[in-house]
């Protein structure tokens, strides 16, 4: 979400908006505009997604697959600008998707991710199905190897990953999420499998709250019980141990992340591990360490049996 969120939330609790197209098509052929090397954009199931893929790709080799997620009122092209990834993919090699929500009446784009974030419509996208659709799409037109599918995003597209770790976790090694949530009623997330989860939050986010609140008044959970929830669907059995504090916000005071890891025990080697940015907001101004720690997160997991 961009700072528009709040303003736009506010009109959203008074009219119900009207999303501006039905249930995605199913998967087509990949595209030719998806590029060889380099970035390119290209429609997969009726939408736009942005493709770039590392000098280092070699179709003989399997390369692991990120897809970034904006937020609510963001578009892809802006979460590049926000979470600057290329480099990384550059650096590390992976094949790198940034795809479009679906466009509500008012040409905000949104992900369908669960009963409070962000379809303020009766009629909603199965943005779940057309994610899936997409990491097979990806999966036939690049050699990626099916052990390492990350998914990280930001607010509403933070509430997606987490949908998509529930529903997909065959498909997922990991996620990353900053200032989301799932599903309030964990009873509603059943996930096949474990899913690394890093689940990143600003203590005091103005928009999705660290303590938990609501959207129109469909509550979401708080930043712990999300963690909480996590650390039982991947049947981890210990009450978890600190890790260095990071440096990824240079406008905040020292090193102002704090870390929590819960790994013992976890089922198929994940993990899940819960970062805080004390005194963060929704949208934080990342330094130069942020991109790398969430990639390097990410890549160090690994889908267990895949």
């Amino acid at each position: 979400m961009t700072q528009r969120f709040a303003r736009v939330m506010a009109a959203a609790a008074v009219v119900m908006m009207t999303v501006a197209c039905g249930a995605p098509k199913a998967p087509t052929e990949p595209s030719p505009a998806l590029p060889s090397i380099g970035g390119g954009t290209a429609q997969v199931g009726g939408r736009d997604v942005t493709v770039y893929v590392p000098d280092s790709y070699d179709p003989a080799r399997p390369a692991p697959l990120v897809v970034a997620l904006h937020g609510y009122t963001s578009d892809a092209k802006e979460l590049e600008t926000y979470l600057r990834l290329i480099p990384e993919s550059q650096r590390t090699g992976f094949v790198y998707a940034y795809p479009d929500g679906s466009a509500d009446a008012a040409g905000d784009r949104f992900w369908n991710a669960t009963d409070a974030c962000c379809a303020f419509s009766s009629r909603a996208p199965d943005d779940s199905r057309h994610l899936s659709e997409l990491i097979t799409t990806m999966q036939a037109r690049y050699r990626i190897d099916p052990a390492r599918v990350y998914l990280i995003g930001h607010s509403n597209g933070g509430f997606m990953t987490f949908r998509m770790a529930c529903d997909h976790a065959d498909q997922i090694a990991a996620i990353v999420s900053l200032n989301g949530a799932g599903w309030n009623d964990a009873a509603r997330c059943e996930p096949s499998g474990p899913v690394s989860v890093l689940a990143i939050h600003s203590s005091a986010d103005e928009t999705v709250a660290f303590a938990g609140g609501d959207i129109n008044g469909v509550p979401y959970p708080s930043a712990d019980t999300t963690v909480a929830q996590w650390v039982g669907y991947d049947r981890c059995s210990e009450l978890g141990r600190d890790g260095a504090r990071l440096d990824l916000v240079p406008g905040l005071p020292g090193a102002e992340t704090s870390v929590r890891i819960y790994q013992r025990g976890c089922e198929g080697a994940s993990t899940v591990q819960a970062w805080t940015i004390e005194g963060g907001d929704h949208v934080p101004r990342w330094g130069p360490d942020f991109a790398p720690a969430v990639t390097d997160f990410l890549l160090s997991r690994t889908k267990a049996g895949r």
